[in-house]
């Protein structure tokens, strides 16, 4: 392959992960799809029915990524979730920040992002103060933090920390079989729970979850298949085309609202490039645009005084500190890392959950206090 075909062949990729990206925006905006929105409807209703769309998003992504596997060419190995060192703690740590963090900025990267194509100003501020806090995360001072405290403290595992390849060993089972067999069973649980409930089979909450999910699983082959080369011209090594982690990916959106950040204060150096990351959070702002302009839901906001800004601020601190260090969002680990059966995934999502609970009944004791 040369050059000016691997470049062709980038161009296309990021192409896909942007049209990807419009699509989920639009459907995250035309159904309301949101894992924080989804606790607090829970917490302050008693309504289940975002929580069910998530759910069956979760079983979609499962299925989807695990028949990937079992059909041949995805190895979980390849992602950035199922290394063989589990690094519960930042997971955990990581997991509690960010959910605490979503709360307070009033969602998380992926409804940030969706608010903010609807014309929410607060969310710019957001997404602005969460990149920079993801990017010192990644590489600054908060990075040496995560570095020095947190991530050497692991459980190092015989195989990658997805369920397939830890049972493989125990069993003798192939991991393709096991991957579509734990895959097809976690799947219909999920789905069967989230499907229970008649809200949940109404139009919208079916394209929010089947839709999401099938997404998720859109963006892993394009990066597994499409972007994948065998031997790179330049370095004649196997390569995933255009991600930062130089592996394969799907949604998150955390981390590529630094590196997006990172690409328009560096945009003259040329080392410095769009990567999917990038190019699918750029196109989920779109699509939740083109949704809020045609439905007339689009509409400028603001904040309600210094309080609301300090509030906000805070979260999306924790948000880019919490999502870089847990390896993820409630998307990035919620919907990509999750579909992978990773345990790391698992320990995350749980810890996001929680910090979301914890900061929603805070929210309630602060009001009533205040009244």
């Amino acid at each position: 392959m040369s050059d000016n075909d691997l470049l062709a062949l980038t161009r296309q990729v990021l192409g896909a992960a942007f049209v990807l990206g419009v699509l989920f925006g639009a459907i995250a905006q035309r159904t309301h799809f949101c894992t924080m929105g989804a606790l607090a409807d829970v917490v302050h209703s008693g309504d289940f029915t975002r929580l069910r769309m998530w759910a069956l998003a979760a079983a979609v992504a499962m299925l989807g990524f695990n028949t990937l596997v079992a059909w041949g060419g995805v190895q979980a190995a390849n992602t950035l979730y199922a290394a063989p060192r589990l690094m519960w703690l930042s997971h955990a740590v990581g997991g509690l920040m960010f959910g605490f963090g979503m709360v307070l900025a009033s969602g998380c990267g992926n409804k940030t992002l969706v608010r903010l194509g609807g014309g929410n100003l607060k969310s710019l501020l957001v997404l602005v103060v969460m990149g920079v806090s993801a990017l010192a995360t990644l590489r600054g001072i908060t990075g040496v933090a995560r570095s020095t405290l947190l991530d050497p403290v692991v459980v190092s595992l015989p195989a990658g920390q997805d369920l397939p390849s830890l049972l493989a060993g125990a069993s003798g089972l192939g991991v393709p079989l096991l991957a579509l067999g734990l895959g097809a069973a976690l799947a219909l649980a999920l789905a069967a729970w989230a499907l229970a409930d008649a809200s949940a089979r109404e139009a919208d909450a079916l394209l929010g979850g089947v839709g999401s999910g099938l997404l998720v699983v859109a963006l892993w082959w394009v990066s597994s298949h499409w972007g994948f080369v065998a031997e790179h011209p330049q370095t004649l090594e196997p390569a995933f085309l255009a991600t930062n982690s130089r592996r394969m990916e799907s949604f998150s959106f955390v981390a590529p609202v630094g590196y997006g950040l990172d690409w328009l204060m560096m945009f003259s150096d040329k080392n410095n490039v769009v990567t999917l990351g990038v190019a699918s959070t750029l196109g989920v702002v779109c699509g939740s645009a083109v949704v809020a302009l045609a439905t007339r839901r689009f509409r400028w906001e603001g904040f309600g005084g210094a309080a609301d800004t300090a509030q906000h601020i805070v979260g999306a601190v924790l948000m880019g500190v919490g999502g870089v260090t847990a390896l993820g969002c409630t998307i990035g680990q919620g919907l990509s890392g999750v579909s992978t059966l990773s345990l790391g995934s698992f320990i995350a999502v749980a810890a996001i959950v929680a910090g979301g609970l914890a900061a929603l009944h805070w929210q309630v004791w602060w009001l009533e206090r205040q009244a």
